[in-house]
């Protein structure tokens, strides 16, 4: 670590201590508290506000210059500046929210209480407010819904210099100038250019030959699927449009990388039997963790009952040959990884679009070859190291449980996204509880059955 790397870190330990242990800011308090903030770059102010009880983290904002101040806020969540609100003060808030580019406010207003929704949107002049009031009218989980309607465009028909100075003119009400949609004089879209090719080309040649096809997104589209694809392009920016392929918005690609990382992390949390935070993990309350792990910790409880009751049906089975209650956790934990693992396969090709709900046959054959060959591996390997020791014949039961196990869970884990996908339902919330619960139920009958026919209980 380098000195200045430790200074800074030292600098973020020093602050973090002063505002916890400072809870009245005693005089000089906040003199202290300010000139360490002007120690730290931006991206470790981030962290120490993401870490910050929601009075404290207000406290760092208040204290710092507003143009830092509005930065540092609009790079938090928007779950946690949802936390922030009620510490900020009306002031502070309305001055933060008037900054917010209006695709951000409205992820902001998403996660407030009605009432404060509508006194910040009364707060916002007619022109801003306009603006927000579009995104506002897109449904939630579509493109529109994250679109910035600041758009920079030039008409097809002008050249090079007159595009340019079209763009000087539009500079402070767009986000980007970077990429430049081309329009007829209706705003219907025609064409991509880019400043750089702009600038490059002679004054006197027409944007019609110095533009691309364009590829654009309706304002109805999935907001995910459309991320995932417009990412993959390269491009900075994304034109959308109406029914009438009327210019209405753009999507920046941090606007596309955002929208992926939260569904990653949301399937993640849920394939982990969990809800997503949606804020810093120190910042979330008690009560939102219990409340992110509950319902899945009850639902798969109520799954281990149908657990309980296979092994209440072979009771007499297992007393007849005890050593059989051993294996019990290999039976039940192999085949849930099995179907876990490809279910959690299925679930991340469907969310980049490798998969779609017409390959469900192909994924399922593909799935039960996949589980015939870890069956067949795992079965022989198990079957050969138990049957040295506990005998041939618990060898047999195990290896064949083993390779019926793996061969229906990695089948049933394969497919199990695509029917939630068909009935609507998230494939990450809907595979893995049901995978287990199926896969453990399924899994104990097989065993049992097997071993009362190879050992004749």
């Amino acid at each position: 670590m380098t000195d200045h790397a430790q200074r800074t870190d030292e600098d973020i330990a020093r602050l973090e201590q002063m505002l916890r242990e400072d809870t009245e800011l005693a005089p000089g308090g906040a003199r202290r508290i300010s000139e360490l903030l002007g120690t730290i770059a931006l991206k470790d102010l981030i962290h120490v506000l993401e870490r910050m009880p929601s009075v404290r983290a207000a406290l760092i904002l208040r204290l710092l210059p507003r143009q830092r101040s509005i930065v540092a806020f609009e790079a938090l969540d928007a779950a946690h500046q949802a936390d922030l609100v009620d510490a900020l003060g009306d002031d502070s808030l309305t001055s933060f929210f008037d900054a917010l580019d209006p695709d951000d406010r409205v992820s902001l207003l998403d996660e407030l209480p009605a009432e404060i929704a509508e006194r910040l949107m009364r707060s916002l002049d007619e022109s801003e407010h306009g603006l927000t009031s579009v995104i506002l009218g897109y449904p939630k989980g579509s493109i529109g819904r994250h679109m910035s309607p600041e758009v920079p465009m030039v008409r097809v028909e002008l050249t090079a210099a007159q595009a340019l100075e079209a763009l000087k003119e539009q500079n402070d009400r767009v986000e980007t100038v970077y990429t430049v949609p081309v329009v007829t004089a209706d705003r219907k879209l025609v064409g991509v250019t880019s400043l750089r090719r702009l600038l490059m080309a002679g004054g006197e040649e027409g944007v019609d030959t110095l533009m691309d096809t364009p590829v654009y997104a309706h304002t109805g589209d999935p907001d995910e699927e459309t991320a995932r694809w417009f990412r993959a392009l390269d491009l900075l920016a994304l034109p959308v449009v109406d029914d009438s392929t009327r210019l209405v918005g753009m999507v920046s690609i941090d606007d596309a990388v955002d929208i992926i990382e939260d569904a990653d992390n949301e399937d993640s949390a849920r394939s982990g039997g969990s809800e997503p935070l949606q804020r810093p993990y120190l910042t979330t309350p008690v009560w939102k963790l219990v409340r992110s792990r509950i319902v899945w910790l009850g639902v798969l409880a109520v799954s281990a009952l149908l657990t309980v009751s296979v092994l209440d049906a072979f009771e007499d089975a297992l007393a007849a040959a005890v050593v059989l209650s051993l294996f019990i956790p290999l039976i039940t934990g192999t085949g849930g990884n099995t179907g876990n693992q490809a279910a959690t396969t299925v679930t991340r090709s469907l969310a980049l679009g490798d998969v779609r709900k017409r390959d469900a046959l192909a994924v399922m054959w593909r799935e039960t070859r996949v589980g015939l060959i870890l069956g067949t591996l795992l079965g022989a390997l198990f079957g050969v190291l138990l049957g040295i020791f506990y005998g041939a014949s618990i060898g047999i039961v195990l290896g064949l449980t083993l390779f019926v196990v793996c061969t229906l869970a990695a089948t049933v884990g394969g497919i199990m996204p695509i029917i939630a996908k068909v009935v609507g339902a998230d494939p990450a919330v809907f595979s893995n509880p049901f995978i287990t619960t199926f896969v453990d139920a399924a899994g104990l009958v097989i065993y049992f059955l097997i071993a009362k026919t190879v050992l004749g209980i």
